[in-house]
Formats: C-alpha cells, sequence, structure tokens
C-alpha cells in the first residue's frame, strides 16, 4: 500500500502532526508499505520520501506556512499514486488532497489534529462558530473517513453534521520517553536543592496553553517548588521560580528533563489530545492538568491530579495534594504502564492501518490502472 500524508503542520520543526507523521511513517516503512509527506516550505525541494512545495510564510505565526495553489498541490500528490491519501489540517493541503483522491479514485481520509471552530472563536470572533462549523461540514463530508485524537474533538465533528467520523488516540514512543531517561544531575544543573520539587511543561507558548496561569500557580507556591518551560519560546513576567528553554530541544533531551521532574503541569484547556502529557506519563511521572478539552481523556483518575481550567489558585493546591496526600512515585509508575498498556506506537499505527486497509479494499480494483497515471 502506498499512503501520502500532506499537511501544512509538518513544516514545523516539532510538534504533536510532526511526530504523529514521522511516528506513524516509521510504522508504515516497518510493515512494508510506502509513505510519502507533502509539505509546504519555502521553496520547492524533493528529498526522497519527502515533497516541499513553496508557501507563503505566516509572520503571525512562526514555523508556519500557508499553501495557497490548490491545483500544483494536487496534480503533485496524484502524481506519487497513492492508494490512500491523509490530509492532517483543515486547510489548503486538505482541499488538495481531495482533489487528488478523486484524480485517482483513491480514499481520502481527514485526521482533526487542530481545533478551528475553537481556534477561530478565541483569535477572531465567536460570530464565526457557524460558518466554521458549515465549513468543516463542506469540507470533511467528501473524505471517506475523518479519524479525531480524542472523543472530546469528535463530538464538535458530530454536531457539524458530520457522520463520517471516528476517535483514534495518538501514541507515543515509550522506549524514547521512558523513566530511564532521568538525569541525576538535571536539578543541579539548575540550582535547585535536594529537596525543591521540579515541576515542567513543553510545548508551544501561544495563548491556548495558558502559562499564565501556571505563573501564577507557581508565584502561590513559592520556595521550595520550580517550574521549567521547554520551548516556549520567550515569556515575560515569569515568576523568579520559573526556568524558561526558549527553544524546541530534540526529543532525547525532552524525555531527559520529562523523567528528571516530579510532575508535569498543564493549563491548556483546548488540547485536542496533549501530546506531552502522554510523553510526561511514559517518562514516569504524573499530570496535573487542566480539566478540559481532551486531556481529561488522556490522563486517567489515578495518572494525576485535574483541576479547573484557568485557575492558578487550584493548581497550586493540587501541586500541594500531590505531594502531600499522594505518592507522586507511584503514581507516575501506574501512568506509565497505562501508556504501556494503551498507546504504543505499534498500537496505534495497527488500527490506522486496519481503517486503510478497510477503505482501499472497499474501492474497485479498476481505480488504478497498474499505477500508470491518475484516471482523469
Amino acid at each position: 500500500m502506498r499512503v501520502v500524508d500532506t499537511t501544512l503542520f509538518y513544516a514545523q520543526s516539532s510538534g504533536g502532526v510532526h511526530t504523529y507523521v514521522d511516528s506513524k511513517r516509521k510504522g508504515l516503512l516497518a510493515r512494508d508499505m510506502e509513505h510519502k509527506v507533502v509539505y509546504p516550505g519555502a521553496a520547492a525541494v524533493m528529498q526522497g520520501d519527502f515533497i516541499q512545495l513553496p508557501a507563503l510564510n505566516l509572520p503571525m505565526a512562526p514555523g508556519f506556512r500557508f499553501p495557497t495553489r490548490v491545483g500544483q498541490w494536487s496534480h503533485i500528490i496524484a502524481g506519487l499514486q497513492p492508494d490512500l491519501i491523509e490530509a492532517g489540517d483543515p486547510y489548503t493541503p486538505a482541499w488538495a488532497a481531495l482533489r487528488a483522491a478523486r484524480m485517482l479514485d483513491v480514499p481520502a481520509v481527514a485526521f482533526y489534529h487542530s481545533d478551528l471552530i475553537t481556534l477561530l472563536h478565541n483569535r477572531i470572533s465567536p460570530m464565526l462558530d457557524g460558518a466554521t462549523r458549515a465549513y468543516l461540514r463542506k469540507l470533511y463530508d467528501g473524505f471517506d473517513l475523518v479519524l479525531s485524537p480524542s472523543r472530546v474533538m469528535a463530538e464538535r465533528l458530530w454536531d457539524c453534521g458530520l457522520h463520517n467520523v471516528e476517535v483514534q488516540p495518538l501514541g507515543v514512543d515509550a522506549h524514547t520517553f521512558h523513566p530511564n531517561r532521568a538525569d541525576p544531575l538535571a536539578r543541579a544543573r539548575l540550582g535547585l536543592g535536594e529537596h525543591e520539587r521540579l515541576l515542567v511543561f513543553a510545548g508551544r507558548g501561544s495563548q491556548e496553553k495558558h502559562l499564565p496561569v501556571l505563573f501564577h500557580a507557581l508565584r502561590k507556591l513559592g520556595s521550595g517548588y520550580h517550574l521549567l518551560l521547554i520551548g516556549t519560546g520567550p515569556q515575560s513576567d515569569v515568576p523568579g521560580n520559573t526556568t524558561v528553554f526558549e527553544d524546541f530541544l530534540p526529543a532525547t533531551e525532552v524525555a531527559a528533563w520529562l523523567a528528571s521532574s516530579d510532575a508535569l503541569l498543564h493549563a491548556g484547556d483546548q488540547e485536542t489530545f496533549g501530546l506531552v502529557a502522554l510523553e510526561a506519563m511514559a517518562s514516569g511521572i504524573p499530570v496535573i492538568c487542566a480539566d478540559g478539552g481532551a486531556l481529561p481523556e488522556v490522563v486517567p483518575e489515578g495518572c494525576g491530579l485535574r483541576v479547573p481550567p484557568h485557575d492558578g489558585v487550584a493548581m497550586a493546591a493540587a501541586v500541594r495534594t500531590l505531594f502531600e496526600e499522594h505518592d507522586p512515585v507511584a503514581m507516575g509508575e501506574r501512568a506509565r504502564r497505562h501508556v504501556e498498556a494503551e498507546h504504543g506506537w505499534d498500537k496505534v499505527v495497527d488500527s490506522l492501518v486496519r481503517h486503510y486497509r478497510r477503505l482501499v479494499g472497499a474501492r474497485p480494483e479498476t481505480r488504478i490502472s497498474e499505477h500508470h497515471g491518475p484516471q482523469t
């Protein structure tokens, strides 16, 4: 089977969608399947299975580029002669994926990684909610299958009137993110004392992550607690008991910091999945998170604590509760076992392949003539 992924989110050097595509690719190749990625960049570049096409830079969204030429994009995808095309965003690449799939008469799958409804609601106006739902219904109604990483996001799509939606949780590299990655010298590098608690968050510093809630919590906690932020970019009004690593770090370094910390703090309440919470749990530490978005699905009871969204006081209280009334080490061990049982990438890729084979098998054998070119 030949699978092509296309998404503007792959242009980022890291992030949840980038991790998903790379992890899925590794699993597909291990199953003797072919995989290619079409994504936007500054210029047209073809390197093996990776095809970068020119797209507009978005100054207000560093790291993102927006393709505008649907026709060019769709013809490039069709020329790769896939048996199945997956779109990882609801923008130009998705429309191009649909057009290419119709040219070839092959299945098209969409993965709803980004919550467009909430994004436009918060960034522009709630008055766009109806139009956004209509747009998603028009776009995704053309796909054979729409995958959602969580039930809460699937419900958003069902509310749009879509019926071709299935929940497909994401996975984590449990070898990279492992308790054994803990660095005994990590705390000393931050200048922390032996008994200080190290809390951590890794991810973009966008407004949806609500980092000010974490800062409020750290001010309430005071001495004895320290927060490490990884990859959030520059931050203002940071408490004295907080360290910021502005740039993205390689996955192995992030894994080492997670395993060396006592707990992950996550104030985001709009996550479509919340991969960093899964990475923390795989690293053997509990998660304290907002009770909103998909995080309650990712962090089950006994693997962490949940707090009301936008409440730094409640988050500080939960941190104290974790260390004073619970056994954080035992909770972290439980979180690791949960990840191993439910979220290994092999299990996720197996599920994806079942979806793919079902869709491809439902198509007539004559959809492509020996892969000699798209039917028109």
